[in-house]
């Protein structure tokens, strides 16, 4: 029963997050594309916002289809925790917990699964389990947890001063 708890909450997150990630990339399902994303991240004062378009926007696809897959665990949850951190701090947060108001509880809720997933592992009903792949748990549990958190730091840390963004008058 646990295998199947895990193949549920991974297609669920997963592919829900995947949905997100193809909103940006291809503009399906009233997505912005990336054109319209990488507008969103020069708004957020993301520098360089093309790159940080791209990353964000294939962490949230390719990590939602590596989760829902159960396919390199964990490396799919680390891709959805870095960009639902990132989108935590710069857009939920001052809006408070709830998402009614533009709050953080979707974000901190896929966080979670995301976490779940990674420590849990994908279960028996997972490519890793069908394939035979195992990565090593503990030591890549810490390092991807290290590099997600300085990850997440150097894209806030691009950010430009909300001074940069306003028009210059003469």
């Amino acid at each position: 029963m646990v295998a199947l708890g895990l193949l549920i909450l991974r297609l669920v997150v997963g592919l829900i997050v995947a949905g997100h990630g193809a909103q940006k990339l291809f503009g399906w399902w009233g997505g912005p594309g990336m054109t319209g994303w990488t507008n969103a991240m020069t708004r957020m004062r993301i520098r360089p916002a093309v790159p940080w378009a791209w990353m964000s926007a294939l962490a949230e696809f390719g990590g939602g289809l590596l989760v829902a897959a159960g396919f390199l665990n964990p490396l799919g949850s680390f891709a959805l925790a870095g960009s639902m951190l990132v989108a935590m701090i710069l857009v939920h947060w001052p809006k408070g917990f709830w998402v009614g108001k533009g709050g953080y509880e979707y974000n901190l809720m896929i966080l979670g699964a995301a976490a779940a997933v990674a420590i849990a592992g994908p279960g028996a009903y997972s490519l890793d389990s069908a394939f035979g792949i195992r990565l090593p748990e503990p030591w890549l549990l810490i390092v991807g947890t290290l590099a997600t958190v300085a990850g997440v730091a150097i894209a806030l840390g691009t950010r430009a001063p909300a001074e940069a963004t306003k028009p210059q008058t003469v």
